[in-house]
């Protein structure tokens, strides 16, 4: 296909894709799909090799939340039967982390629910970096902790932290319709105050939410435009007890096809594999290494995961390797920060204003939906952090 062989070249130059590129990926047919993954694997091969980043995520607050993110199960309102508590202690904090890193993560992402953290909270979690620090060399460390206040991201700096990560979620023109307690506005503004403060961006979607293939287009190309370092993307996880919760859009084709589009808007970035991998890839999760050199090993923030001895064997398997504390996971030209130049679009001329149409007509449909979905699928994570039962790592 001539659209394959120019988003390849284009790929490995770092150069944007047009729009209509991008929407044509998503518009490809399942008969089409193992030449799209096999295209974007040659870019993901360039820039990462076979090496597979193993993340570990620590909920260091879980349930309670006053925000009202309709796909989130810790939200305001929500019924779902989620593990609720307050802070983990910097101690029990390390330990879960440790688990982690015995299975292998090269990063672990401290995550607590709530808008944004207080000061109080910052001088928590900085404890805690230093506690997972001193106790595992090399590790690097994520925090999650919502909306940043002025001076907050540099306090995290400077406690140790590596990472921030703050997801769009969504495309701009629809994110009034799944969350009402804060604006697109504010999460981009809390990206670009990590990237002020010296921390590695870390900003991802959520696929599945009955999102358009333009919405979805648009919030990747925002994401280009932001310029993290890694770009997570989750697929909904629908929990009953969430205005989401019946929301099953998804199939193994169609995520592969988004972590395709992915790969070629966002060439030379770390694309991670996040929640709901194990639930709508399911058997075709090792096809997506192809196309993303990152994923999370074992359970989530209030979901269960695939067991990590089992991510580990599929990566095996597939042929990829785990990639150790001491290699760098970026192409040296990102990893010496030479493509940030606050914050805008590294090794193209920019992106225009994004719209909303309708699907073009005629664009390609998924197979024919003979399963139903995996409901059973979807666990609530009882395990790890918080309980005190062995993590899953």
């Amino acid at each position: 296909m001539d659209l394959l062989n120019t988003l390849v070249d284009k790929g490995l130059r770092r150069e944007l894709p047009t729009r209509d590129e991008a929407l044509a990926v998503l518009a490809t047919s399942d008969d089409d799909l193992l030449d799209v993954v096999a295209a974007a694997g040659k870019v993901r091969r360039h820039w990462f090799g076979r090496r597979v980043k193993l993340n570990y995520l620590v909920n260091l607050k879980s349930g309670l939340c006053p925000e009202d993110c309709s796909y989130c199960s810790q939200r305001l309102g929500s019924t779902a039967g989620i593990l609720k508590y307050s802070w983990l202690k910097p101690g029990q904090a390390s330990d879960a982390a440790a688990a982690g890193v015995a299975g292998g993560a090269k990063r672990v992402c401290l995550v607590a629910s709530g808008r944004g953290p207080t000061d109080r909270d910052v001088d928590r979690v900085s404890e805690t970096i230093k506690a997972i620090k001193d106790n595992n060399e090399g590790v690097e460390v994520c925090a999650c902790l919502g909306l940043l206040s002025d001076g907050q991201a540099e306090r995290l700096r400077e406690a140790g932290a590596d990472a921030y990560n703050h997801n769009l979620n969504t495309s701009e023109a629809t994110y009034g319709e799944i969350t009402t307690t804060h604006t697109y506005e504010d999460r981009v503004d809390t990206v670009q105050k990590a990237h002020a403060a010296g921390l590695s961006a870390c900003s991802g979607l959520i696929a599945g939410m009955g999102e358009t293939d333009e919405d979805l287009v648009d919030v990747v190309f925002s994401l280009r435009e932001l310029d993290p370092d890694s770009v997570p993307v989750n697929f909904l996880i629908p929990f009953e007890g969430t205005p989401l919760g019946k929301e099953w859009n998804l199939t193994p084709q169609r995520c592969l096809r988004i972590l395709a589009m992915t790969r070629f808007v966002c060439p030379d970035v770390e694309v991670r594999i996040a929640g709901g991998r194990e639930v709508h890839l399911r058997t075709m999760q090792p096809l997506a290494l192809h196309l993303a050199n990152s994923i999370f090993l074992g359970d989530y923030l209030t979901s269960e995961g695939q067991a990590g001895k089992a991510d580990l064997e599929m990566i095996a398997d597939a042929g990829f390797e785990v990639e150790g504390t001491d290699q760098v996971t970026l192409p040296e030209h990102r990893a010496s920060g030479g493509c940030h130049d606050g914050g805008g679009v590294c090794g193209s001329e920019g992106v225009g204003a994004c719209g909303s149409e309708p699907a073009p007509q005629g664009a390609a449909q998924d197979g024919p939906q003979t399963a139903e979905p995996r409901t059973d699928l979807v666990a609530v994570r009882r395990r790890g952090a918080g309980t005190d039962l062995a993590p899953n790592a």
